[in-house]
């Protein structure tokens, strides 16, 4: 999902980068200082799954686990995703820097409308609810994830306007994965350090 240098307009990066800084401010501002160590696992969790890439157009296919990082982190998933763009960015110039507050927005706002709608499931006793809520989280902050993308890439002129269909549904199949693997991490956390999640 992340998009390249020299594809958007001024105004579209303008404002991404505007209301990323915002998401940055909020989530260091409600970021723990014991909470640290979660948000860097998470972050190099993002890093290392964000690596492995399927180039489509302007754009590319990959595993966010950005549902995941909403739950556990909720706002703070801003700085940690921020942080994982800025690594690759300049450790594999995957993306780039004027489109990293764009990047940041589509990846980050997604973690936290996904976490904020399963959170409620995992401070309740069923276990089921907070699977199914995982679930949901995962595979639908993929699919708003691509739905930005595909409306910062339309937005930019028309002729992105194909590849902004392209993208989005090649992350339907990315958003299934993302689904699963957000039941099975959760189905382990629940077993092995439910506090992890529930005390958020």
């Amino acid at each position: 999902m992340h998009i390249s240098e020299g594809v958007l307009i001024a105004p579209v990066l303008l404002a991404g980068g505007g209301a990323a800084m915002l998401g940055l401010a909020i989530g260091l501002r409600r970021m723990d200082v014991q909470e640290i160590p979660k948000v860097a696992l998470l972050t190099a969790a993002f890093f290392v799954a964000s690596l492995v890439h399927i180039p489509i157009g302007p754009s590319n296919a990959h595993l966010v686990l950005n549902g995941i990082i909403g739950i556990m982190l909720g706002w703070t998933a801003f700085p940690a995703i921020f942080i994982g763009l800025v690594l690759q960015a300049v450790l594999f110039q995957f993306g780039g820097f004027t489109t990293l507050g764009v990047n940041t927005l589509n990846m980050a706002v997604p973690a936290v409308l996904m976490g904020a709608l399963a959170r409620p499931a995992f401070r309740s006793d069923s276990g089921l609810s907070a699977l199914v809520m995982a679930a949901v989280a995962g595979a639908g902050a993929i699919i708003l994830s691509a739905a930005m993308v595909a409306g910062s890439l339309s937005l930019s002129g028309d002729p992105f306007i194909p590849v902004s269909r392209l993208i989005f549904v090649a992350h339907i199949p990315i958003a299934i994965v993302e689904g699963i693997l957000s039941v099975l991490i959760i189905s382990v956390l629940l077993k092995t350090k439910p506090e992890v999640i529930r005390n958020y």
